[in-house]
């Protein structure tokens, strides 16, 4: 029985050449098409696929805050991110968060139909040119203690430690996410506690470190 994949992509054009791609495969099937979590929730639960490929930034529910509603749905499912972030944070994220497998964009023609079937066979899957840089980053984390592996930020605690590293205050950072001040100040303590960390300082040269300021 060919490989169920349901693609989640809030481009059309881009899902319509992903199914193109995939449907050319005679062990592949698209199962179906979502564009954006909320939608790709409801569509597993509804017809489990065996994999979904799924993209980070997305209108309304994103990929990011996505996947663990999927795999709690259907932990039997296997998650493949697609996108085009291809800084190390957002990979080890995904992976924190149950994904099985990270594919850039710009490799979706090369590298997307292997990683489908890899981790459709319970294997784990990181783009070749992203590989040696995960591995990299993987060896250089302590192994315990402060500084050590956090706890995966969500899009919106990246958004505001984005913010507070370039130095905007907590009203300025309100007024550009279009949030109350007591909401950044929640999520700067959030951030605070998950990266157990005491000091601005110490919350920019994280940013540095981790390519979160060449975000935007």
């Amino acid at each position: 029985m060919p490989i169920q994949v349901l693609i989640v992509d809030d481009h059309a054009v881009l899902r319509a050449g992903l199914r193109m791609l995939l449907d050319a495969e005679p062990d592949i099937e698209v199962s179906g098409e979502a564009q954006n979590g909320a939608t790709a929730i409801q569509m597993v639960e509804d017809s489990p696929p065996d994999v979904v490929v799924l993209d980070i930034s997305m209108p309304g529910l994103s990929g990011s805050d996505a996947i663990g509603l999927i795999l709690k749905s259907c932990p039997s499912t296997k998650v493949l991110i697609l996108t085009m972030h291809s800084d190390v944070i957002y990979v080890r994220q995904m992976f924190q968060r149950g994904a099985k497998g990270y594919v850039l964009k710009s490799a979706a023609d090369t590298e997307l139909i292997t990683a489908i079937r890899k981790v459709h066979a319970g294997s784990v899957y990181i783009e070749s040119l992203l590989a040696g840089e995960f591995v990299t980053d993987l060896l250089a984390m302590p192994s315990s203690g402060k500084g050590g592996a956090p706890k995966a930020l969500s899009d919106r605690e990246l958004e505001v430690l984005e913010h507070i590293a370039y130095g905007y205050s907590n009203r300025e950072t309100a007024e550009k996410l279009h949030i109350s001040v007591k909401t950044v100040e929640t999520h700067r303590r959030r951030i605070m506690e998950k990266l157990e960390f005491a000091t601005r300082a110490e919350l920019v040269r994280y940013a540095i470190q981790n390519g979160i300021l060449t975000r935007s």
